[in-house]
């Protein structure tokens, strides 16, 4: 099926997703478009919050015009895919635009928080799918193990580097620095819970 009418479906989708309970998530994958249900927990979103305010803060200096946001799908039509990150590093200026998605070629850096039910989402189709899409750096933070990857240099469809590092650590992420210290892990004993 080609990338138009998969795209077509995806809004069909999205807009039924408009009139059902709970948060819903529209993207296309390797087999068309998928709605989703996204139930994220507490530290999944805190995780996220705590990246987002910490690339906030330093790309004025970086990357003037850009922000650090969760919410928006990016999407790559000549390689069929469209995505919803945990969160993006785009210019602030698309937020403002009509439309579903932001063009991966707008994309700095995608974040994802490996989520408990569905761990091989982020590291197989994602690692291959956001180099394919061009997108220069992709960081893994893995609440279920307390580490993070980091992934940069994209090339043929994959990325050619892969930094680790465990909760706690300093992160050099691109040209920011992720602070992961206050970084939570799922359901570990005495913090809490998930």
């Amino acid at each position: 099926m080609d990338y138009a009418k998969m795209r077509a479906i995806a809004e069909d989708l999205g807009a039924h997703a408009e009139r059902l309970e709970g948060s819903w998530s529209v993207e296309i994958g390797p087999s068309g478009p998928i709605l989703a249900m996204m139930c994220p927990s507490k530290r999944h979103e805190g995780t996220v919050r705590r990246i987002r305010n910490q690339l906030n803060k330093q790309l004025p200096a970086t990357h003037p015009g850009y922000v650090c946001e969760n919410g928006p799908e990016i999407e790559h039509p000549e390689i069929g895919r469209m995505r919803r990150p945990d969160a993006v590093v785009i210019p602030e200026y698309v937020l403002d635009e009509e439309g579903l998605a932001v063009d991966a070629t707008e994309v700095l850096a995608v974040i994802e928080i490996v989520s408990p039910s569905n761990p091989n989402n982020d590291y197989g189709e994602k690692l291959t799918e956001y180099p394919a899409m061009g997108i220069a750096h992709y960081l893994i933070v893995d609440p279920r193990t307390g580490t993070i990857e980091v992934h940069s240099d994209p090339c043929k469809g994959r990325y050619a580097r892969k930094d680790p590092y465990i909760f706690g650590d300093l992160v050099p992420f691109g040209p920011w620095t992720v602070e992961t210290a206050e970084f939570r892990r799922y359901g570990k004993a005495g913090d809490g819970g998930a």
